[in-house]
């Protein structure tokens, strides 16, 4: 048996654990039976996010005339738009693979590992050639990340359909599309294909799409796709069934709060050339062997942690998708940094997820951080808002973001409890927020006092937590239609 300092699964953001230990010179190993970099590199969000930039550039080209501009879109190369993409996610894995190979003290087994023991995996290798090894440490780290999840759909499994893995790189765009799945998964994509001409409908079991958002953010999407979908909210996907190359979904009403296709109402019959399940994730723990450890995990397949991410073995920890913490690339690589710090240097640092912002690149885009209003209600904790729109600022009027804001939660106290962005560059925004809440203080004046850039987007953050603010006097300029929450 092969015996290293640190034996990490995973080859996403978990490595960054293996190269960090290996430039302190002790000797990793990473196991990772698919591409280098996780899944966001080559099945989430670097091509998702390239394919609807080209969406934008699309409605950008449709909406030019309400400029001044005269311009038309005349043909979309949806094979080349793909094929690029793949190639480039793919050449960026390639070059992450060979990176890690290239470092010093760092070994990569290319296989599945799945637990002997506690501290102990065996690596089934992808060539089949090669024998089946076992490699141990004293500190191992989890990091296997995580897969479409497929429902238990009546009649799914004589259907053919793609999940968001699939629906990434096709070499010809469909022509009708069924999304099962109200998420930003599903809303993401939705807008995607919706862009480009396809005819899509969306299934939601909620009665509204992106339902874990604040409830201004979720009407505003829940509207703003319907200009690109037919929106089916409320609604449960039953049964499906194909025929030749249609495929057919039965969708019956739910409770309106993702229940069970128990609702009132009549069932719709929904067809279309493709099938796409967009309907949340799983962790690939069931591939570890977890029942040969210690290590504990919910009925999920999420692992348990503590707050240091260590798990239920001492020296074993977890990171990334498998938490279900928060399913993001940034959550995963920050995550490592705590588990480097942890391991490496005896910090004992635990993580703190209360300033951990996340976006949604639908038309408009969609950023959050923090608390909703529904989560504050359901505390009974007191809170004040504010909601400015995007055309409060000059530069909003001048882009004609009609239907964005800005909306801020906050304690009485001032503290900032929330921050919800609709519009434009929403993913950019939202960080002046971020920075203030991870500050410590995090106060709205620690928004509001500094000076900001006119005319720029970032004035309707402002005149958002200045209209929150308990300043004594209102620094906010004359040009400025506030509306409070």
């Amino acid at each position: 048996m092969e015996e290293y300092d640190i034996v990490v699964l995973g080859g996403g953001s978990g490595s960054q654990v293996a190269t960090a230990a290996a430039q302190q010179g002790l000797e990793a190993a990473v196991v990772e039976p698919g591409p280098l970099g996780g899944a966001c590199i080559t099945r989430g969000c670097v091509p998702s996010k390239a394919l609807i930039h080209r969406a934008d550039v699309v409605e950008d080209v449709r909406g030019a005339e309400a400029f001044g501009v005269a311009a038309q879109v005349d043909d979309v190369d949806y094979g080349e738009i793909t094929a690029s993409i793949h190639d480039t996610v793919y050449e960026k894995a390639g070059n992450q693979e060979s990176s890690l190979e290239d470092s010093e003290h760092v070994t990569l087994y290319r296989g599945e590992g799945r637990f002997v023991d506690d501290r102990t995996v065996e690596v089934v290798p992808n060539d089949e050639s090669t024998d089946t090894r076992e490699i141990g440490a004293e500190t191992v780290v989890i990091a296997v990340g995580g897969r479409p999840m497929v429902p238990p759909i009546e009649g799914l499994d004589d259907v053919e359909f793609l999940t968001s893995d699939d629906a990434l790189f096709l070499e010809d765009r469909p022509d009708e599309l069924v999304i099962v799945g109200g998420g930003y998964i599903g809303v993401e994509l939705g807008y995607f294909f919706g862009a480009l001409g396809t005819e899509v409908s969306i299934v939601g079991r909620s009665d509204r799409l992106v339902p874990r958002e604040d409830d201004d953010v979720s009407a505003v999407v829940t509207e703003s796709m319907k200009t690109y979908c037919d929106v089916y909210t409320g609604y449960e996907a039953a049964e499906v069934s194909q025929d030749d190359e249609t495929v057919a979904v039965t969708a019956k009403p739910s409770d309106g709060d993702g229940g069970d296709g128990d609702g009132d109402g009549d069932a719709v019959e929904l067809t279309a050339d493709d099938l796409l399940l967009a309907t949340g994730r799983r962790p690939n723990t069931d591939t570890l062997a977890l029942e040969e450890t210690a290590i504990e995990a919910d009925e999920q397949g999420y692992v348990e942690t503590d707050d240091t991410l260590e798990t239920t073995v001492d020296g074993v920890w977890a990171l990334g998708d498998i938490l279900g913490e928060q399913p993001f690339k940034h959550t995963a690589d920050y995550e490592a940094r705590i588990v480097t710090r942890n391991v490496l240097d005896d910090a004992t640092q635990a993580v703190d997820y209360g300033a951990m912002p996340h976006a949604i690149f639908t038309e408009p885009r969609v950023a959050s951080v923090g608390r909703t209003e529904d989560d504050l209600a359901d505390e009974g904790r007191d809170h004040e808002t504010a909601t400015v729109p995007y055309d409060a600022a000059p530069l909003g009027m001048i882009l004609e973001a009609d239907d964005g804001f800005v909306k801020a939660i906050a304690a009485p106290d001032g503290e900032i409890l929330g921050c919800h962005v609709v519009g434009p560059q929403a993913a950019t925004l939202i960080h002046e927020v971020v920075v203030a809440m991870d500050s410590g203080g995090g106060t709205v004046d620690d928004v509001a006092e500094p000076v900001h850039i006119h005319p720029a987007l970032n004035e309707v953050v402002y005149a958002t937590f200045d209209e929150l603010s308990d300043a004594t006097y209102s620094t906010a300029p004359d040009w400025r239609d506030v509306s409070n929450g």
